[in-house]
């Protein structure tokens, strides 16, 4: 990846192995400009986030050592139920950490089961191999217990980091709800001691306002993809959901709104990245982090388009938003927990919610199919996926089950995405 400046003592001064981190780059580089780059038609407001990917480990890591130089903390975390807007209440700013790579799985591997999600292998050996700027900035890790690989993992990466494990329960009846409320107590309380600086009720509120308008727009977003033809493609629509995860919130907003007032022109004029009756596939299931583009470049290069992603990387991360009406801390929280109980990540059972949400948000979006996509080894949403492929059956509904890795499996994938849109386009 090109950059706009020299970052290299930077990131010898954050502990990176420098050789190694070069090859990352470089590899990385020559991936973006084959997948992104060289897509037909791409809106031109994408330019801004071209411009993040090529500085995600420059411009955006001198940015929060700037912010640590100000006194502000830097606090990284794993998944969607951490709660930003507590973070940003108390000055601090979070970052997200998952890996969408495999890199450093032999190291990892030392501490893990080889038998282990990827994603968990990834933020793992991203530490071990010294590749990722993001957690040596880190002046806390945040995990939850979102699943058995994490909350495992989490044990072991405790000994190479400042670690807080929030207990997210497994159902939503009204004790689960006041364990994680407990919890988000117990939260706000360990970021208060972090920052120095206590949670106010005004604080929250406002920090609420801003994650809330960063929703909104990725909603937007979401709902601007129901055009037919697609204004923009899945994949520039998915890493811009990445981005949302590390760029700076209120700057997010701004710019994402731009990209958006664009693609509601386009949609005025009638014009897509792909023509119109083109093959349109909602993604569910596992989250895809960044640099994990493998699906919707797959999809996108067999002549389909996604057209949404049933996915914490995706709808499942933004659709709800934040009641701000409280006038207390207390209750923002309890605001905070009700949204977040919301979500319809498969560790909750029953999750007869999410099988809704996935036949709702076909039909929104107008989508001819449905791939759902199953990290491997990751058993709550390869159970789920059964269910899934039922309740859609009565939908009549065709569904492609589809479970893979980090690895480079392009033609396997493609043979059956190719088969897959074929049997649609026959349909």
């Amino acid at each position: 990846m090109e950059h706009g400046g020299d970052y290299r003592t930077l990131w010898q001064d954050l502990g990176l192995d420098l050789e190694a981190h070069d090859n990352l780059l470089q590899t990385l580089g020559q991936a973006y400009q084959e997948i992104f780059l060289a897509q037909p038609n791409r809106p031109r407001a994408m330019e801004y986030f071209d411009f993040v990917v090529s500085e995600i480990h420059g411009l955006r890591v001198r940015e929060l050592v700037e912010a640590k130089e100000q006194g502000r903390k830097i606090v990284a975390g794993f998944c969607v139920f951490v709660p930003e807007e507590v973070v940003l209440a108390a000055g601090g700013v979070l970052i997200g950490l998952c890996g969408g790579a495999e890199v450093g799985f032999d190291r990892a591997e030392q501490y893990l089961p080889r038998a282990t999600c990827p994603l968990v292998k990834s933020f793992f050996g991203f530490k071990l191999a010294r590749l990722c700027p993001y957690i040596e900035l880190a002046d806390l890790v945040v995990g939850e217990t979102t699943c058995d690989g994490k909350k495992k993992a989490y044990e072991a990466f405790g000994e190479l980091v400042p670690m807080h494990v929030m207990e997210l329960p497994q159902m939503k009846a009204e004790p689960d709800r006041a364990l994680w409320r407990a919890e988000l107590e117990r939260f706000t309380a360990r970021i208060e001691e972090l920052t120095g600086t206590a949670v106010t009720a005004e604080a929250l509120r406002d920090a609420v306002g801003v994650v809330n308008a960063k929703r909104e727009a990725l909603n937007r977003l979401n709902r601007l993809r129901a055009a037919e033809p697609a204004p923009i493609s899945g994949l520039d629509a998915l890493l811009v959901h990445q981005i949302s995860f590390y760029d700076d919130p209120v700057r997010f907003t701004e710019k994402l709104n731009a990209l958006c007032d664009e693609l509601e022109e386009r949609i005025r004029r009638g014009e897509g990245v792909a023509p119109a009756g083109t093959p349109r596939i909602l993604v569910a299931g596992s989250p895809m982090a960044i640099p994990n583009w493998k699906v919707p470049f797959v999809v996108e290069r067999c002549g389909g388009v996604v057209v949404g992603e049933e996915s914490c990387v995706g709808s499942r991360n933004c659709r709800d938003l934040v009641d701000p009406s409280a006038d207390s801390r207390a209750g923002l929280l309890d605001a905070l927990c009700e949204r977040q109980l919301r979500i319809e990540c498969a560790c909750f059972t029953p999750n007869r919610e999410r099988l809704d949400t996935v036949a709702r948000m076909a039909a929104d979006l107008g989508a001819h199919g449905v791939i759902h996509y199953n990290l491997s080894f990751c058993t709550p949403y390869a159970a789920e996926s059964f269910r899934v492929v039922r309740a859609l059956a009565d939908r009549h509904q065709p569904v492609l089950r589809l479970e893979t890795d980090y690895s480079q499996d392009l033609g396997q994938i493609r043979n059956r995405v190719e088969a897959f849109l074929e049997m649609i386009g026959a349909g």
